[in-house]
C-alpha cells in the first residue's frame, strides 16, 4: 500500500434511529448491534487495518467520545483520534482531517468512511478501494462508492451515473437524489442508471481542499486561516475558533452535488448503512417466523416479522405481534410498527420535548 494513503473513519453521530439502544452518551457506532462480538467501529477499523497501517488510520469523533474510541481501539495511535468541538455534519469533519493531512503529507490520498456501516465482503470492498485509489491517483477526481441496488429502498440516497465508463469500472456522476419516495425509488431501480449512495469517498486531499475553495468558500476561508496550527499544540484552540464559524452541512450537499469532477464506482460488497432497526432486522438471523431476536431470554407465541432486542438479564414474552420493533433497555421500552421506523427520530424529539434529555 502506498505510504501516502490514509483513512478517516467518521464516528461523531448519535444514531438516533437506533434509540433507545443508541444513546447520546454511547451511540450506535460503539455498540455490537448485530451480536458479532465486535462493535461497529471495531469492525470498521479492522476492515481498513487489513490493508492500511495503523499510523495512517484516523478516527474523527466528537470530543465527548474520545475516551470510548481509546478504549475500543487501543491499537490506534492516540494522536490519530481527533475530537470535534461540536457537531456540524460531515463537511467540517472532512475539512478538518483534510487540512491536517495536507500539512503532514501534501501527496495524501484519503478514504473517508462512516464508522457504523456493515460490509459483509471485505475482499470485494478492498478491491474497490484499490480501484478508487488508483483512479484518484491519476485524475483530479472526487470518487464515491455506489452500491448496486437490490430493491427500492426509500431510506438511502441515490446516485445516477453516465452509462459510458471513463475508466475501468469508473463512471461520471450525473445526479444525486436524497431519500426518494417508493414510486420514485422503483423508477430509479427500473432504469438501471442508479446506485445507492454508500457515503464512502476517495480522493486526493489537495483536490478536496480545492473543492472546498470553490463550493464552500466560507468554510475554506476559516480553515485556511488556521492552516499553520494543524499538527501543533495550537490545533485544538484553532478548532475552537473554526467550528463556530462553520455551516452545519453535509459533504454531499455542500460539494458532491455541485462539483463537476465527481465519479462513482458501482460496487457489490454486502453493504448496509445499518441506519435503522429494519436494517438490523434484515441482517440478523431469523427464527422460523421471521423474527430477529437480539437477547437470549425472548419467548414468542403467534409472533412474526418482528425485530426484538432485550437485555440478557430480562425474560421477555411476546404474543400476537406482527412486524413490530420491540427494544427494551434498563429505562426505556420502545414498541413501534416496523413500517414506522423512519419516524423514530421524531419520537425521540417528542421524548426530548416532554421528558428532557434524561432518556436520550
Amino acid at each position: 500500500m502506498n505510504k501516502h494513503t490514509y483513512v478517516a473513519i467518521m464516528a461523531g453521530g448519535i444514531g438516533s434511529r437506533f434509540w433507545p439502544m443508541s444513546r447520546t452518551n454511547y451511540p450506535k457506532q460503539f455498540l455490537d448491534i448485530l451480536n458479532t462480538g465486535k462493535t461497529l467501529i471495531q469492525a470498521t477499523y479492522d476492515r481498513f487495518a487489513a490493508f492500511i497501517p495503523a499510523e495512517n488510520i484516523y478516527v474523527v469523533t466528537s470530543n465527548e467520545y474520545i475516551n470510548i474510541v481509546k478504549k475500543q481501539l487501543p491499537q490506534l495511535p492516540l494522536q490519530n483520534i481527533l475530537g470535534e468541538p461540536s457537531r456540524k455534519n460531515t463537511a467540517p469533519c472532512i475539512a478538518y482531517i483534510s487540512y491536517k493531512l495536507h500539512e503532514l503529507d501534501p501527496q495524501a490520498s484519503l478514504i473517508i468512511a462512516p464508522s457504523d456501516h456493515l460490509i459483509l465482503d471485505p475482499v470485494a470492498f478492498n478491491k474497490v478501494c484499490f480501484e478508487a485509489l488508483g483512479f484518484v491517483g491519476e485524475h483530479n477526481a472526487l470518487v464515491t462508492l455506489g452500491i448496486k441496488p437490490t430493491y427500492p429502498n426509500t431510506g438511502y440516497g441515490y446516485i445516477q451515473y453516465e452509462q459510458q465508463a471513463v475508466s475501468d469500472n469508473v463512471y461520471k456522476v450525473k445526479t444525486f437524489t436524497e431519500k426518494p419516495n417508493l414510486e420514485l425509488a422503483k423508477t430509479f431501480i427500473a432504469s438501471g442508471e442508479f446506485l445507492w449512495n454508500a457515503g464512502i469517498f476517495v480522493w486526493q486531499v489537495k483536490n478536496i481542499i480545492a473543492a472546498f475553495e470553490k463550493y464552500l468558500p466560507e468554510m475554506y476561508d476559516v480553515f485556511e486561516a488556521e492552516r499553520a496550527s494543524f499538527n501543533t499544540t495550537e490545533e485544538i484552540p484553532a478548532l475552537q475558533r473554526v467550528y463556530p464559524l462553520c455551516t452545519n452541512i453535509s459533504i454531499d450537499f455542500g460539494i458532491m452535488e455541485k462539483a463537476d469532477n465527481v465519479y462513482v464506482i458501482p460496487s457489490s460488497f454486502g453493504w448496509s448503512d445499518l441506519g435503522s432497526w429494519n436494517s438490523a432486522w434484515e441482517n440478523l438471523g431469523k427464527d422460523e417466523m421471521n423474527n430477529a431476536l437480539g437477547g437470549g431470554n425472548v419467548i414468542v407465541f403467534d409472533t412474526q416479522g418482528c425485530m426484538i432486542h432485550t437485555p440478557e438479564n430480562k425474560l421477555v414474552l411476546l404474543q400476537g405481534m406482527e412486524d413490530f420493533i420491540v427494544v427494551d433497555t434498563n429505562d426505556v421500552l420502545l414498541i413501534c410498527k416496523r413500517e414506522k421506523e423512519q419516524d423514530i427520530k421524531e419520537y425521540v424529539s417528542e421524548v426530548k420535548r416532554n421528558k428532557g434529555d434524561k432518556f436520550l
